[in-house]
């Protein structure tokens, strides 16, 4: 039996010829070598969608480039397998059946830091919002290719982490007053205790932090953690830094930490300034 198009939750599916469209762009795709046994080993995905025919293609197309993919239809077992795996990163559609994406999320970031690129039909800002502000650490609106889906998802594993960068100085630690970050372990904390970082929130210290006490502007700050250019009046940045300061224990109104230098950006205030 075959299933039902379209697929409106991830892509914009109006007929059979849009969905026959998909599936010419995977199939047209140049064949890929996959990785010899001594390459990198390949990294273990975890895709949440409820269209069983979508997930086959992406794990299809994804297998290609040396990637092992599981499939999750629905909420509960999505969070089954993500308690039971190891994962390197989290594919998740936001509109499910009885459990939406945004509940996954949620619950995902009581217990992991796992990178999730979120795939969504919902237009409007404020939705993609309350996924950042979740702990989405990227997201795709509705009309995509394959190749832009394993670009974005490369630039999340290489941005957490998970990809060792080809330039990395893997024993370089950062301390700025009071917070020290350890690129090695990939963690960062604040007088002795360990921070509770999404991978966006980490990899935006570490570069506010290597810029201590000059300002980074918000187009800056975009493209050196997200690895492309955002409009420069995109809110996301806004809403990590909010997060951070909170997690930091800071006041944007008197900070101790990321000071805010009004429409230009931010910046991470050195030791020496802290008295003033």
């Amino acid at each position: 039996m075959g299933l039902p198009l379209p697929l409106p939750h991830v892509i914009e599916l109006n007929d059979a010829n849009m969905a026959l469209d998909l599936n010419a762009k995977v199939m047209n795709e140049p064949e890929t070598q996959l990785p010899s046994e001594d390459a990198t080993p390949r990294q273990n995905l975890l895709l949440v969608d409820d269209d069983i025919k979508f997930c086959r293609l992406i794990s299809d197309y994804l297998h290609r480039y040396g990637y092992v993919v599981s499939f999750a239809h629905e909420g509960k077992t999505a969070l089954k397998m993500m308690m039971e795996g190891s994962w390197d990163a989290v594919i998740l559609d936001v509109m499910l059946p009885q459990m939406d994406g945004f509940e996954i999320l949620r619950r995902i970031r009581e217990t992991s830091n796992v990178p999730v690129l979120m795939l969504t039909a919902l237009g409007d800002e404020t939705d993609r919002i309350v996924g950042l502000e979740i702990g989405a650490d990227d997201y795709l609106p509705k009309s995509y290719s394959p190749r832009e889906l394993l670009a974005r998802l490369k630039a999340v594993l290489r941005r957490t982490g998970r990809v060792a960068p080809e330039s990395h100085d893997e024993d370089e630690e950062i301390v700025v007053g009071g917070l020290t970050i350890s690129q090695a372990a990939h963690t960062a904390k604040l007088n002795g205790e360990t921070l509770s970082l999404t991978p966006v929130e980490y990899h935006l210290l570490v570069v506010l932090a290597q810029a201590a006490g000059r300002i980074k502007s918000r187009e800056q700050l975009l493209n050196e953690i997200r690895d492309r250019n955002y409009d420069v009046f995109d809110r996301s940045i806004d809403v990590h830094v909010s997060a951070l300061r909170r997690k930091l224990g800071d006041d944007p109104k008197s900070p101790k930490f990321i000071r805010t230098v009004r429409s230009v950006g931010y910046m991470l205030i050195p030791p020496q300034e802290k008295g003033r």
